[in-house]
């Protein structure tokens, strides 16, 4: 394995690389590509340019430009010393501008960058409506790359399809993390199955960094087109939401060359645990902690054994950026950083996510996380996506409801009732959903993942409403 523990910034390989391997494709887009040797090229005169305009310490890319180019901008803007904000082509001019206020604008000589400076702003949703900025230093990034090797071994070092925003920090890491290793990074401006599948067929990415939603489609369209089993992809990373483990098999007979990683983490932590996935795993497990990594639960109790799962490593976030009072913001005591998830570890040092504080429901006086019941509905081979809410009860103290999408239609669709003898047989009687509502336009976060807030507001409309009356995306099912 290459020795790149000394590449100390994001950047630093890049000149390596570009003696080394500079015919080498770097990057490839749906359009064009750029080789090592272009590509430092094309960074070092980016980074002329904000130095000679004295461009502010913060530097918000222009999300219009093709993804290629706002890679380019991204490390000529770091390799000028600078912090790179990273904005979303989907957000409105409103969040542009508010984002644009929040962030640094003193102009001055940058300095020369190190392992604790400021390279890279992020973005994830916020509870106020305004995307929170998280910032990170070189060194929590390099750290990063570093621990994927050291834990994956070669086939991380293997050329990268990141078929995703650069926008969605898991992407972008997959991205950084190809050109850091010298073996390269094809992207996609949009999410295409078609083309990830053929590129993958190619050769040429032994390794996938992908969302569960990419993962399913890549899964439909391939049977729908009867492929047969992809040998080139060695490794397979899952992240961002919850993978149903139910599909793994599907999964595995695809790419029965791939070792299929899940892997637990957050904007403001990067990894925290691993596992291999497996069709028996429980879905609340996530793993054993990197090598790194430490943990600490915070206030379990014999009623209680889910605490706040409190995260030490060298690969924390430093701090968010512009709004303060974010109740959904990550916690933070000294150097350990809590993103408000609770879990707990079993005896065999495997950590528990039981959900997102926020998102806990209280009926009949204990506790439900939505997290489970929304993996048990879509463990149902009918169910492509469950979101699952509390409505105010008198009685219970809330109502447990679930939103539903199906799956292909040549699946056979159950009813309420049959969906409640699903539940039952695996789950606890107060766990089963009350109403069952069927989404026509599944909303996604984006970052791919589902939008249970936007859900949520649709659901809000049906609320002691008539069927007749109720919001035209939701139907109830029966």
């Amino acid at each position: 394995m290459t020795a790149l523990g000394s590449a100390a910034l994001v950047h630093s390989p890049l000149e390596r690389w570009s003696r080394e391997r500079g015919a080498d494709v770097a990057i490839q887009s749906d359009q064009e590509q750029l080789s090592f040797a272009q590509l430092a090229q094309a960074v070092q005169a980016h980074a002329d340019t904000l130095t000679q305009a004295r461009a502010p310490a913060t530097v918000l890319l222009d999300a219009s430009q093709p993804l290629l180019q706002r890679l380019v901008a991204f490390l000529g803007t770091i390799r000028s010393g600078r912090c790179a904000a990273v904005a979303d082509p989907a957000w409105p001019p409103s969040v542009l501008q508010a984002i644009q206020a929040a962030l640094p604008n003193t102009s001055h000589e940058a300095p020369a960058p190190g392992p604790h400076t400021p390279f890279y702003v992020g973005f994830t949703s916020g509870s106020t409506g305004l995307p929170k900025g998280f910032r990170r230093h070189h060194q929590s990034w390099t750290e990063s790359f570093q621990c994927c090797l050291d834990t994956f071994g070669e086939a991380a070092q293997s050329c990268i399809l990141a078929p995703g925003r650069d926008s969605h920090s898991l992407f972008l890491f997959g991205m950084l993390l190809g050109l850091w290793t010298g073996a390269g990074v094809v992207v996609q401006e949009q999410f295409s199955a078609p083309a990830a599948l053929a590129c993958l067929q190619s050769g040429r990415t032994p390794c996938l960094v992908a969302v569960p939603s990419q993962l399913l489609l890549m899964l439909e369209l391939a049977q729908h087109r009867g492929l047969n089993p992809i040998m080139g992809v060695r490794l397979i990373l899952i992240s961002g939401a919850r993978w149903p483990r139910s599909r793994t098999d599907a999964l595995q007979a695809l790419f029965p060359q791939a070792r299929i990683i899940e892997f637990y983490g957050a904007s403001e932590t990067s990894f925290i645990a691993w596992t291999e996935s497996q069709t028996d795993l429980p879905d609340a497990v996530v793993g054993t902690a990197f090598d790194t990594v430490e943990l600490d639960i915070r206030g379990a109790s014999a009623d209680s054994p889910d605490g706040l799962i409190y995260v030490r490593s060298p690969m924390l976030f430093m701090d968010y950026v512009g709004q303060q009072n974010d109740p959904s913001a990550a916690l933070r005591d000294g150097d350990w950083v809590c993103v408000r998830d609770l879990g707990h570890i079993d005896g065999q040092g495997r950590l528990w996510v039981a959900g997102r504080q926020s998102r806990m429901l209280v009926t009949q006086a204990k506790k439900l996380f939505p997290e489970e019941l929304e993996a048990v509905l879509e463990a149902h081979p009918a169910i492509a996506r469950a979101s699952v809410h509390g409505r105010p009860d008198d009685l219970r103290g809330v109502q447990v409801v679930a939103l539903l999408q199906w799956a292909d239609h040549s699946t056979p669709r159950p009813s309420a009732q049959e969906l409640n003898h699903w539940c039952r047989q695996r789950l606890e009687a107060y766990k089963i959903p009350r109403h069952y509502w069927l989404c026509q336009d599944w909303q996604y976060t984006a970052s791919g993942k589902t939008d249970h807030l936007a859900l949520a507001h649709a659901l809000l409309h049906t609320h002691k409403a008539e069927p007749s009356e109720c919001s035209p995306c939701l139907t109830p099912l029966r």
